[in-house]
């Protein structure tokens, strides 16, 4: 008996889906708007053995309306450790493994990395099938610079190591990306605003790609001031922080100040090490500046 054709359906017209070689395919699903699903993804969908997904209702509104009759099944956290083996015997088998989240791309905060690395340890190929994401898309809607960013995930939920974990980026020459809960937006920009700076600019990025798709801008003050703990925040979020202000240079009388200070408690070489840590000064020319200080050819005692 010869197996009914996989196909998807675009608008009016079916579409027959292509044989699929044996691999793992990260497929990235739409983060919001169901129109940005990209042709390659419906027809790896379509045409995979086996489709693995986080939550199948959510998977089956996709596949519903793409006519697309594959089953999913479950594959998440809290069942990785027995689902995870069957999916890699089946790469095994010579089958296709699609995989995909509820929304963006698999693998970028979701337990997909997992069997990711267990195909790829056991000898399988994996094939990404890019799409929409989140963070880039709060990136080029932010306003903010997009030439080097750190997408950093969910910061923790206690306020010491949120704040340890922000302090830990602080110097990060690049825009900073974070996904949130909506109850902690607060508390994540107000801790943002004391550790990385309040003038800092920044953006809010809610519901990206849905009918109520919102971006909020401003300093890391204002928006603290905004998102207060008296304001209900509803939808997924997308915090975007722009890179560190660039600091006024430091005279030359405070920075041989600084020297002098140090100097009192360190030896030369660390003692120029530390202020240039501090300054953003060549470490060898703080130490020669130094030497120049005790042989008392500069002013600074």
């Amino acid at each position: 008996m010869t197996a009914a054709p996989r196909t998807y359906r675009l608008n009016d017209t079916v579409v027959t889906a292509r044989p699929l070689e044996a691999a793992l395919y990260l497929v990235a699903t739409p983060i919001g708007n169901l129109g940005d699903i990209t042709l390659r993804a419906l027809e790896t969908l379509a045409g995979a053995d086996v489709l693995a997904c986080e939550d199948t209702r959510v998977t089956r509104v996709l596949l519903d309306r793409y006519g697309i009759q594959t089953r999913p099944y479950a594959y998440h956290e809290y069942n990785a450790d027995e689902v995870g083996p069957k999916l890699i015997e089946a790469l095994a088998n010579g089958k296709s493994v699609a995989l995909v989240s509820d929304a963006g791309t698999p693998l970028v905060s979701d337990p997909g990395y997992r069997l990711g690395q267990l195909a790829l340890n056991n000898g399988h190929r994996v094939v990404p099938i890019p799409g929409a994401s989140a963070p880039l898309a709060a990136l080029v809607g932010s306003g903010l610079p997009n030439d080097a960013f750190f997408f950093a995930g969910f910061l923790p939920t206690k306020d010491k190591a949120r704040r340890d974990r922000l302090d830990a980026l602080k110097a990060v020459p690049a825009t900073l990306i974070f996904f949130e809960s909506p109850h902690r937006v607060g508390a994540t920009l107000a801790a943002a605003a004391e550790v990385l700076g309040a003038q800092r600019p920044a953006a809010v990025c809610r519901e990206l790609t849905k009918t109520f798709e919102e971006f909020r801008r401003g300093t890391l003050e204002d928006l603290s001031q905004y998102y207060d703990d008296e304001r209900v925040v509803k939808g997924e979020i997308v915090i975007v922080i722009g890179p560190p202000l660039a600091e006024e240079p430091m005279e030359d009388g405070a920075v041989d100040a600084l020297l002098a200070e140090l100097v009192r408690d360190l030896p030369a070489a660390k003692a120029a090490a530390e202020a240039s840590r501090r300054t953003g000064l060549a470490k060898k020319d703080l130490y020669q500046r130094l030497l120049a200080m005790k042989d008392g050819t500069r002013g600074a005692t």
